[in-house]
């Protein structure tokens, strides 16, 4: 059985839960606290010496951090990363626009200017920066979106759910989405499908705490 090390308000660690939930994959799901110090102990940088979650826990013992490559891992020989060696590439395109053009700008914003007690006047100086550089990766994904239903192809695959992650919860980092109507719309479509978990859901009985009282 796996073991999932996570975050519930994670966007990154929400992207795996998804998944394996669409998959119906029965597993561990143990739960880290960032604020509490729970990545930076002995411990857990054992299993992953940069000190993020997720971390997918194999069976055998090995461990696979960064919640993009866990979704690739997951998702290989199902419908969520395609056999196409273009499409296949064009999943792993939207993927790394994911983490390299979406997530720096909007999940960033969320995280200081909503989960992190006093983090506005922390990063002040970057709200800026993150406003320009995140509404210009929501443009892109409506303009994307315009003709197409999904990101690639004619079903949700894991460049659906990377991106999804930390799009639903973007006004949390004071994005406004009504500008995006095609955004919008593959929002409601994601989370209306069969085995669409919301993000504070966690599998029944197998959650647990990492640092239990």
């Amino acid at each position: 059985m796996y073991t999932l090390y996570s975050m519930q308000k994670s966007g990154n660690s929400y992207k795996v839960r998804m998944l394996l939930a669409r998959l119906g994959i029965h597993y561990r799901l143990v739960e880290t606290d960032i604020f509490k110090g729970e990545t930076r102990t002995p411990e857990f940088l054992a299993k992953n010496p940069e000190g993020y979650i997720p971390v997918l826990e194999l069976p055998g013992g090995r461990y696979l951090g960064e919640s993009n490559a866990i979704l690739v891992y997951l998702a290989e020989g199902t419908p969520f990363l395609p056999e196409d060696r273009l499409d296949r590439a064009e999943v792993l395109r939207w993927m790394f626009f994911e983490q390299h053009n979406h997530e720096p700008a909007i999940a960033a914003a969320r995280w200081w200017l909503h989960l992190v007690k006093g983090g506005r006047d922390l990063r002040t100086h970057e709200i800026d920066r993150w406003m320009e550089h995140g509404y210009e990766a929501l443009s892109l994904m409506e303009h994307h979106l315009a003709q197409r239903r999904y990101f690639v192809g004619e079903r949700t695959t894991v460049a659906d759910l990377a991106l999804y992650a930390h799009t639903h919860v973007a006004q949390e980092g004071e994005f406004e989405l009504g500008e995006f109507p095609h955004l919008i719309d593959w929002l409601a479509r994601i989370a209306g499908e069969a085995g669409h978990i919301k993000m504070e859901e966690a599998p029944e009985g197998a959650l647990v705490k990492a640092n239990p009282a």
